[in-house]
């Protein structure tokens, strides 16, 4: 199988797996749970923060990763669609 098949097989099984699902937001709220839980670890490891200014900087280092992500994203994307230099 192609890339490019195992990769339509995957949305066709990701499609159908949210067409029978009656509340998404109630099937990924586990996994955002744990996401944010991790970035509170990671910005508050001791847990000595009060829980308003961890849940705070545990959003904003939710979103710094997001940023990351979102860059890396773009040079790739640049990289795969600028012609090499010539010598």
């Amino acid at each position: 199988m192609t890339p490019e098949q195992r990769a339509m097989r995957a949305r066709i099984a990701a499609h159908s797996r949210w067409a029978k699902e009656s509340d998404p937001q109630a099937a990924t709220a586990p996994a955002r749970r744990a996401s944010m839980e991790r970035f509170e670890r990671e910005v508050d490891p001791g847990g000595t923060l009060p829980s308003a200014e961890r849940s705070l900087r545990a959003e904003h280092a939710r979103k710094a990763y997001m940023q990351r992500l979102a860059l890396r994203s773009s040079q790739a994307r640049r990289k795969r669609t600028t012609p090499p230099a010539r010598s």
